[in-house]
């Protein structure tokens, strides 16, 4: 999925232009797009000077890593970043390491985030919504202790305990 060429949303409409030879392509949002296609054309170059210019410099930077990443070929299964493009799936778990910079990239075009935050079946027991529920916390303790932000860690270990002994009581 790309982005926008004028804004950081994801384009949903995709424009090809060729003038004199050159080809333009444009990527817009909806937003983006109901403004350049509700101006008149003379008004185009106005409106979306930097496009081309952004457009040309996305281009480079894209096929710079797609020639690194022809390059790039996974040890153990072999699988390259333009075949997993062209297939959807990955060869192994190994491919998550070796592909990381651009995983992230396309997950954050995909999803708007690279980090996973979790979910669990509705119809899961109590118990089990329980336990992940621990486990985030312990996750958001560590991170706390890290970042050293004491405070937030003393609420989070709070929490813990008391759920614990929620758990146990139960149990």
């Amino acid at each position: 999925m790309k982005k926008c060429s004028r804004c950081s949303k994801i384009a949903t409409l995709h424009i090809t232009e060729i003038n004199d030879g050159k080809v333009d392509e444009l990527h817009l949002c909806e937003s983006c797009a109901k403004m350049y296609l509700n101006q008149p054309p003379s008004n185009l170059d106005e409106e979306f000077p930097a496009v081309e210019v952004e457009f040309n410099e996305l281009m480079e930077e894209e096929e710079a890593e797609e020639s690194l990443a022809e390059e790039v070929r996974c040890p153990s299964c072999g699988i390259t970043y333009k075949e997993f493009r062209s297939k959807g799936r990955l060869g192994c778990p190994q491919d998550y390491i070796i592909f990381q910079s651009q995983l992230m990239g396309l997950l954050d075009n995909i999803h708007n985030s690279t980090q996973h935050t979790g979910k669990y079946p509705k119809r899961a027991p109590k118990a089990s919504q329980k336990q992940f529920e621990l486990i985030k916390l312990r996750n958001d303790l560590n991170e706390a202790v890290q970042a050293e932000n004491y405070e937030d860690a003393a609420r989070l270990r709070d929490q813990i305990n008391e759920l614990e002994q929620e758990t146990s009581i139960e149990s």
